[in-house]
């Protein structure tokens, strides 16, 4: 068996309104930052997993993903692993 560290990048689909984003984004026209614009908000969530293969994590966190820790309908997702030693 294997070890992993994942992350996970959540972010609200294009499409969708991102009312937090919106906030920050008046806040930093307010304060100076007039050419900064586009200002998404998003999720950050890090986790290990033990699998047999690099494959078999993916899987198993892109179903965690699908499942609990990302709405699919309105946020899109990215997974990053890396394969870590047992210390």
């Amino acid at each position: 068996m294997n070890n992993f560290h994942a992350v996970v990048t959540i972010t609200l689909r294009k499409g969708i309104l991102d009312v937090q984003g919106k906030t920050v984004e008046h806040a930093l026209h307010s304060s100076s930052f007039s050419s900064l614009s586009n200002v998404r908000i998003g999720k950050h969530v890090e986790m290990n997993v033990v699998a047999d293969s690099e494959e078999s994590a993916f899987t198993q966190i892109d179903a965690a993903c699908k499942a609990l820790i990302a709405n699919p309908i309105i946020e899109d997702y990215h997974i990053t692993l890396h394969k870590t030693e047992v210390a």
